[in-house]
């Protein structure tokens, strides 16, 4: 494919290889902790590609288009961001023979795959670092990282000591490439064309910011779309992005920010973060606040950039989405249908359509419960599939515009709509708040019956050349 537009629309679902599943086939040597166990922060469960593999029939039921691993190459911590071998698949996750198998099914039905490129530092056992741990100064390699003096001070740090080296975040464990190195560049450059070359859809560049170069990232774009024109390219942005996204740069970003405006709406009271979101404590905010900021967020970016936006609700960084909305599952539904309606592609973390509980280091990245099905919430599972197939080859949601139907939006009652010129469109009617409410709508375009699309505790009616929607606590109404 020559442009992106696979992307609008889509259903990426985002996998946190070593706790997603662990395969019955790939014999993995090593002990593992077992599967059901508390989240830990160096322990290894053992998921692996093939694991994934082995679940794509599921993956496609609930109607995921592409797929986002999180790092899969060679490294020594259990999320795999300390990368030592960018060439390598890690073997834990069943080598680059695991990756080959997994592209070629995942393909086969349709599925896209992108991988995470942690290009803004790497390891201590990185080679060029490793080299210049052993050989200070005198390492060829010394100009590939950032160092303060010699010899690294890599480990057994004091605790007011900190690395005599760039790092990310000060930890000795991440060392800060050195981007201004030819060298360097080049060999973050070979390491992204390799991967497309090999069959991958995409890159989801980690802290990409960080690696303060314009000009670094045009040229890895200009490298990776000459080995696939498609190929999507999206950076983990928390906060507004239109540096990144002139056309010149990255494709996308992680929209984190659709999720600060739902979490704060439909968390509403309910809202629980144990965390910051860039930089920011969300608070609880009302309906006008929510319409002003999607209104907003959708002025950042030129619409064809706005329909190819990675939209975040949760991730691998983030509580969960039950936890944050205060355990409450209608809560969620009605962002998770705001989100599945909004232009861009969604990304689902995985375990969320089965209103997984957990919190950052707690719960966050626990292991899928595939055997444990009585923690599946199966009715939200449901209402994922119901949303997904929406989605797919759906026209209105891969280009249509998005609007508020003002007229209709009072209290706590939210209504929008998207929409083509040619007249098609889908209007949602969400009841954000605690008590019942009713509306009376205006029909579509002339000589065109409203047909009820998905509901969720709202009734549908037409009385009197009008629509009337009665809608219960928490609930909406999708029609089109």
């Amino acid at each position: 494919m020559k442009t992106t537009d696979w992307v609008k629309g889509a259903v990426i679902y985002q996998i946190f290889p070593d706790r997603f599943a662990k395969s019955t086939s790939l014999s993995t040597a090593g002990e593992f902790e077992t599967w059901d166990s508390p989240e830990t922060q160096e322990g290894f469960k053992g998921g692996d590609l093939r694991g994934a593999e082995e679940k794509l029939g599921y993956l496609a039921d609930l109607g995921v288009n592409a797929v986002y691993f999180t790092p899969i190459f060679s490294s020594t911590a259990n999320h795999r961001y300390h990368t030592f071998d960018y060439f390598s698949v890690d073997p834990l996750l069943g080598g680059n023979a695991a990756l080959k198998s997994f592209l070629a099914a995942a393909h086969k039905r349709g599925i896209k795959v992108i991988l995470d490129g942690v290009f803004n530092h790497a390891s201590r056992g990185f080679f060029q670092f490793n080299h210049i741990l052993e050989n200070g100064k005198a390492s060829p390699y010394r100009h590939w990282f950032h160092a303060h003096g010699y010899p690294l001070k890599a480990y057994n740090l004091g605790p007011d000591e900190r690395p005599n080296y760039a790092c990310w975040w000060n930890l000795p464990a991440l060392p800060k490439f050195n981007t201004k190195n030819p060298e360097v560049r080049k060999f973050i450059l070979s390491v992204a064309k390799f991967w497309l070359e090999q069959g991958i859809d995409g890159w989801r560049l980690d802290v990409p910011h960080e690696i303060n170069d314009d000009a670094f990232w045009r040229e890895f774009r200009r490298v990776c779309k000459a080995v696939n024109p498609g190929c999507y390219i999206t950076g983990e942005i928390w906060g507004p992005a239109q540096r990144w996204l002139k056309g010149d740069q990255f494709d996308a970003v992680m929209n984190y920010q659709l999720g600060v405006n739902c979490i704060s709406y439909f968390g509403g009271e309910k809202l629980r973060l144990t965390h910051s979101y860039d930089g920011r404590a969300l608070k609880p905010i009302g309906r006008a606040a929510f319409m002003a900021g999607i209104e907003r967020l959708l002025g950042l970016y030129k619409f064809n950039t706005t329909l190819v936006q990675m939209n975040m609700l949760s991730s691998h960084d983030t509580d969960r989405m039950f936890d944050t909305y205060g355990g409450e599952t209608a809560r969620v539904k009605l962002a998770t249908v705001f989100s599945f309606l909004f232009p861009g592609a969604v990304n689902v973390y995985y375990g969320e359509e089965l209103g997984l509980s957990g919190t950052l280091n707690n719960g966050t990245r626990r292991g899928m419960p595939w055997k444990d099905k009585k923690v599946w919430n199966k009715d939200l599972l449901g209402l994922y599939r119901d949303l997904a197939a929406l989605r797919k080859d759906n026209p209105v949601i891969q280009e249509g515009r998005f609007e508020f139907l003002k007229d209709y939006c009072a209290g706590d009652v939210l209504a929008f709509r998207r929409f083509l010129p040619d007249g098609r469109q889908i209007v949602c009617v969400i009841n954000n708040g605690g008590a019942a409410a009713e509306i009376s709508m205006r029909p579509g375009a002339p000589g065109k019956k409203p047909r009820p699309v998905l509901s969720g505790g709202a009734v549908v009616s037409a009385a009197d050349k009008r629509l009337v929607v009665k809608l219960q606590p928490r609930s909406f109404a999708i029609f089109s």
